[in-house]
């Protein structure tokens, strides 16, 4: 109580200086921070940016592009030249052709709608779909549909996946040799020279590039 009546009673001159310190206190605080903000805005949003793009297009020009490839299968920065990415998956229509792994991207492999189709194992859609999808490609690639691949059935989390397991491409290696007019053994050579192994030996699982696969497989035919 003594304490608070001493508070009460201080001069108005002290109150008003006190006050005018701290005003001055906050300005500095704030001038501060705002200096803080600007250099990070600098640094973080106009440096660091530009130095990553510099990199990306000075060392790895071909991955800033978005990993092009022509229809011989090399690589390019052209988009005029492109026939697709080697990262994201797209739909080929035909026998002749090696199928890719299903997607629930927009209407299939949309780059704009990239997404699973979120459904659950036990959900009836889902089911549904798979049953479908496996009695059409047990049919289309003349397998008994217990044989056919996980991969042949489901979308993957991105709907992007360019990638297919070794055992779905080579699943489908007698229905493309024949749509073809090609030797069986050829195309399954063609198959094992475009199969990639685990990252690093250990990360990761085997697969083959859909998009590569079907180039090389249409420089064979030409």
């Amino acid at each position: 109580m003594a304490h608070d009546n001493i508070s009460s009673h201080r001069p108005a001159g002290t109150r008003s200086l006190s006050a005018r310190r701290g005003a001055v206190s906050l300005a500095r605080q704030s001038l501060a921070g705002l200096r803080v903000l600007l250099v990070l805005t600098v640094l973080l949003g106009v440096v660091y940016p530009l130095t990553v793009w510099g990199v990306g297009q000075v060392a790895f020009r071909w991955q800033a592009e978005g990993s092009l490839l022509t229809a011989t299968g090399e690589r390019t920065t052209s988009r005029s030249e492109a026939v697709g990415s080697a990262l994201v998956g797209q739909s080929f229509v035909g026998d002749e052709w090696f199928q890719p792994r299903p997607s629930a991207a927009g209407d299939g492999y949309d780059t704009l709608a990239s997404a699973g189709s979120n459904l659950g194992p036990l959900n009836p859609d889902l089911v549904a779909a798979i049953d479908e999808r496996r009695a059409d490609v047990a049919a289309q690639d003349g397998t008994a549909p217990a044989d056919v691949p996980a991969d042949a059935l489901t979308a993957s989390a991105s709907g992007l996946d360019p990638h297919v397991s070794p055992e779905y491409a080579e699943q489908q290696v007698a229905r493309v040799a024949r749509e073809r007019g090609l030797d069986e053994t050829a195309v399954r050579d063609l198959v094992a020279e475009r199969t990639q192994g685990r990252d690093l030996g250990f990360l990761g699982e085997p697969r083959v590039s859909v998009l590569e696969l079907n180039l090389a497989l249409g420089m064979m035919s030409s």
